[in-house]
């Protein structure tokens, strides 16, 4: 009866976190279109909230139960966080948005940040899910810009230098290189996510 009970639960919350991340899908794809340089500046800075929300969340709940278990988690979050936010810089130097898109950014992170930390409270596995979908979403968009970028609908310009120091790349790198190295990360931290999510 408890394993109906919960699987049922876990249907539930799957598919809340699933429809939650075509919703922001479908505002990103109407607001940006085939302008994935200043998609991934919007979405980049929504992406670095959920682990640095994890992150502090798991300090306090470490804090508050005098417990040391969690310093892995704790580690892992706020990377992912760090991660996204120089993703960030490296868009921000390609797309250079008008003040228009960096006021939807801020109005963007405020807004999500104050109900991913809902979520993440009182919903904690659903919010890991919900993360875990929204980064195969990412996986899903950069490929979509690699193949226009190898097509040749965007200019396969040299990536930033700030992305080369940071991925270690060849003096010679292109914007393509950049788009797998950032894909590559979208991939682990989904697979980090739903896995999170699987062990609630």
């Amino acid at each position: 009866m408890n394993s109906i009970i919960k699987t049922s639960a876990e249907r539930v919350s799957d598919n809340f976190a699933y429809s939650m991340t075509k919703f922001f899908r479908f505002i990103a794809d109407s607001f940006f279109l085939k302008r994935y340089g200043h998609r991934a500046v919007v979405l980049e800075t929504v992406a670095g909230v959920p682990g640095m929300v994890a992150g502090v969340w798991m300090h306090f709940k470490s804090l508050r139960k005098m417990k040391a278990g969690y310093g892995e988690q704790i580690r892992e979050m706020l990377s992912e966080a760090e991660n996204e936010r120089m993703h960030l810089m490296f868009f921000i130097e390609i797309a250079k948005p008008n003040l228009i898109e960096r006021f939807v950014v801020l109005f963007s992170q405020l807004l999500f940040g104050l109900f991913y930390l809902f979520m993440y409270i009182f919903f904690t596995r659903t919010a890991h899910r919900m993360i875990g979908y929204f980064e195969d979403e990412a996986v899903s968009s950069y490929s979509e810009y690699l193949k226009m970028v190898e097509s040749g609908k965007v200019e396969n310009i040299p990536a930033p230098h700030l992305a080369i120091k940071y991925y270690q790349l060849g003096a010679d790198a292109r914007l393509s290189d950049l788009i797998k190295c950032v894909r590559a990360d979208e991939q682990h931290h989904s697979e980090t996510n739903h896995s999170y999510a699987n062990n609630f």
